[in-house]
């Protein structure tokens, strides 16, 4: 085990460097330069033009003179030691700008998750229980729209009836739980509809094991069997997908956070990437994958725990 941890912290330590030097890259050949917009949002008025010393001035503070490998490793090595820059345009540690973004992510994330696994896998159960009937087929339709519906649409679609049609809930913004739901049930919607199809197809698999029939030749009752012997072994596929999930949750579900203004970081990426504020593009993107790589790791740990078949070398 010891073995694979090492193997597997290398890796993860190769891809955020990877991602991270992309990401670089790609904020930098971007048309226009950094510091005319770091000029425009933050010291001239919008019809002005920044003049050559103004450039100069601003490139010189930022360093943005030095070759882009030099910026990159600069940065890189401050991110080493916990320091990930300070935003061109708010002029607030980057560290901190995350940190305060980062509570209503998680809670967004963690929102849309439980709903994902508290429908999901009931139903998916449910359709694998009644297959071929018809609450099978209902289920499987509204899987297969679930899974092929755009996010943005489903968005817009629960704005405009809940909130401007019914008025039950708020169009947008942060504060209590109402203006949660919304937000919740949209990013939920395609985790869910993987999730019961998942579930339904591994529950079918293991409903026709021999240790399964031999169990309900015995007589025991249903709900004993599916809970204590079908579901463990049918939940492992899931585990993996709902783990992958999570990790692009917490990453920051950039659509639906920019549509019900949530405040959360997948809004400030795309914010910071507009006004191309480089150090708080870098320190959203290292905090998504950072945060991705970890959870598909735990999810592997996991899976030695619910089955201790299973072994990693």
């Amino acid at each position: 085990m010891l073995r694979y941890l090492l193997k597997r912290s290398a890796f993860m330590v190769v891809t955020v460097l990877a991602v991270c030097a992309m990401t670089f890259g790609l904020m930098n050949i971007i048309p226009g330069g950094t510091a005319e917009l770091i000029l425009k949002h933050t010291f001239l008025e919008l019809e002005e033009i920044p003049t050559d010393e103004q450039i100069a001035e601003i490139s010189s503070r930022y360093n943005l003179h030095d070759p882009l490998y030099i910026q990159f490793s600069r940065w890189m090595g401050n991110a080493l030691h916990g320091d990930l820059g300070t935003s061109y345009i708010l002029k607030r540690p980057v560290t901190y700008l995350i940190l305060l973004r980062l509570p209503a992510t998680m809670m967004l994330a963690l929102a849309a998750m439980s709903i994902a696994v508290l429908i999901g896998v009931p139903l998916g159960v449910l359709c694998a229980l009644k297959e071929n009937k018809l609450a099978d087929y209902i289920l499987r339709i509204a899987t297969l729209i679930g899974v092929s519906m755009p996010g943005f649409w489903l968005a817009l679609l629960l704005i405009l009836v809940f909130s401007v049609t019914l008025k039950l809930f708020p169009v947008a913004g942060y504060g209590n739980i109402s203006y949660l739901v919304l937000p919740a049930v949209a990013l939920s919607a395609h985790t869910t509809a993987i999730t019961l199809r998942m579930v339904r197809t591994g529950m079918l698999e293991v409903m026709n094991q021999p240790y399964i029939v031999f169990a309900m030749s015995k007589g025991l009752p249903t709900r004993y069997i599916v809970t204590k012997h079908a579901m463990r072994n049918a939940l492992l596929p899931v585990i993996t997908v709902l783990g992958l999930h999570l990790g692009h949750m917490l990453g920051g579900a950039v659509v639906i956070e920019t549509i019900f203004a949530w405040p959360g970081v997948g809004s400030l990426l795309v914010n910071s990437i507009m006004a191309r504020d480089v150090p708080v593009v870098q320190g959203c993107v290292l905090t998504i994958v950072g945060v991705f790589v970890i959870i598909n790791l735990l999810v592997d740990l996991l899976y030695t725990y619910i089955d201790p078949r299973i072994k990693y070398v």
